[in-house]
């Protein structure tokens, strides 16, 4: 141990639109809030290109994870100040720290990045703590091994799954923030929970985090709201019309790049993002201001599709879509040909898209994945799976939902309709 972790000299609070408070009541926690690499969340959206469609949807990584910490800290102190047995005490700082921490990673557009550069921010996350940072420094005062052990939450190998519990569950702190936050940046009602009665029914249990059977109901608006704001905000069409043309852009700027294109506007780090070689120091410098900015000034590129893509992107116009409910590999092989006969372009001019969400799956016990069950927990202190005892998430366990769309350029499309085949045509001729 390198030094004692000490208490803060005064808290700090900030004022929070969701919380009300939240509470910094640690010297390590004040620390790494003011770090770079923390500060950067502030540059990166929670809700990627969410913006797009609703307007107020322009918080940040940074205010969500001073949430998942402030939930989580509420838990811990729920369960200090009760007295449960079942709760380790000396872990009340690795799990702040990993709550905290758990989104370092996320780079700009968040998903949409990862799927067009095959990256996973928890990857990232666990690469910033243990490479050459200021978050690694700060926490290496608690102990040498101290950035590996947050990690190791982070990554879900932690040798006390209490912990990880608290930070990545079906009913964790991070879940329940960004149901609050982003229902209420984005003016919707789906995601208001009751968490203040959430969290006084949870209880540390034989090294899990269980919820007394009476909260029972209170989890089951909450199961139910994070199935309408999956469908309601985060698979909603204008969304995911600007993710398509998002991930268009990264792949069409790495095609030109990798076939040694003169991009009239590059800044660092991209090439070595498309490269597939960035550092850490690297991806610390992406943010959401470089890559609009690029996307500025590649509107004025002189590889058309490249430019289209990006006005398209920053000036709001956006696919249009058909939904129907089913779709063959040779329906698609026939769209792209006559979009490739009409002299579109089928790898950018039509995308196909079926979202899918399962709002809570049933792991029986025993299973391998039944750290991910909802556990209740009856005043016999028998322990049993939330959907063996609810109708409600027993009705929804295990269901996918989701209809194909089919994304394409409207004023594209249009100029050619008369040339497409008949059932071609037909499928886009009810435009959304």
């Amino acid at each position: 141990m390198k030094s004692m972790h000490l208490p803060i000299t005064e808290e700090k609070v900030f004022k929070d639109p969701v919380h009300n408070y939240i509470h910094v009541q640690d010297d390590m926690i004040w620390r790494l809030i003011n770090t770079p690499e923390f500060q950067r969340l502030r540059r990166v959206r929670q809700l990627g290109t969410s913006f797009l469609t609703f307007h107020g949807a322009e918080h940040s990584r940074f205010s969500h994870s001073l949430g998942v910490y402030e939930i989580t800290r509420r838990i811990i102190s729920q369960f200090e100040r009760s007295g449960y047995p079942d709760w380790p005490k000396e872990e009340r700082l690795l799990t702040l720290c990993a709550a905290l921490l758990h989104d370092l990673g996320h780079g700009p557009f968040s998903h949409s990045i990862e799927e067009a550069f095959q990256m996973n921010h928890e990857d990232w996350t666990c690469k910033i703590l243990l490479g050459d940072t200021c978050v690694n420094s700060v926490l290496r005062e608690v102990a040498s091994d101290f950035p590996q052990r947050v990690a190791s939450v982070i990554n879900k190998t932690y040798e006390k799954p209490i912990v990880i519990n608290l930070v990545t569950s079906p009913l964790d702190a991070d879940r329940m923030d960004y149901l609050l936050r982003d229902a209420y940046y984005t003016g919707v009602n789906y995601g208001t929970i009751d968490i203040d009665r959430i969290l006084r029914m949870l209880r540390p249990y034989r090294d899990r985090v269980v919820v007394k059977e009476s909260g029972m109901h209170a989890v089951e608006d909450y199961l139910m709201s994070r199935y309408q704001m999956y469908w309601q905000v985060y698979f909603h069409p204008v969304t995911r019309s600007s993710e398509i043309i998002l991930r268009q852009i990264f792949r069409r700027a790495k095609e030109l790049y990798r076939e040694g294109y003169d991009f009239s506007f590059m800044v660092e780090p991209l090439p070595a993002l498309f490269e597939g070689n960035t550092t850490v120091s690297q991806y610390l410098r992406l943010d959401e201001a470089l890559i609009q900015t690029t996307f500025l000034q590649w509107t004025a590129e002189k590889d058309e599709l490249l430019s289209d893509l990006c006005g398209r992107f920053m000036h709001r116009r956006l696919y249009k879509y058909v939904e129907i409910d089913t779709i063959d590999r040779e329906t698609v092989d026939g769209i792209r040909q006559a979009f490739r006969d009409a002299g579109l372009h089928p790898d950018y001019d039509f995308e196909i898209d079926y979202p899918t969400d399962l709002p809570y799956d049933e792991f029986h016990s025993g299973s391998p994945e039944s750290d991910k069950q909802i556990l209740l927990l009856d005043r016999h202190e028998h322990v049993r799976e939330i959907s063996e005892v609810s109708d409600i998430v027993r009705s929804i366990s295990g269901i996918h939902r989701g209809r194909y769309r089919l994304y394409f350029p409207e004023e594209k499309v249009r100029n050619v309709l008369n040339t497409l085949p008949e059932d071609v045509k037909s499928v886009f001729g009810q435009v959304r």
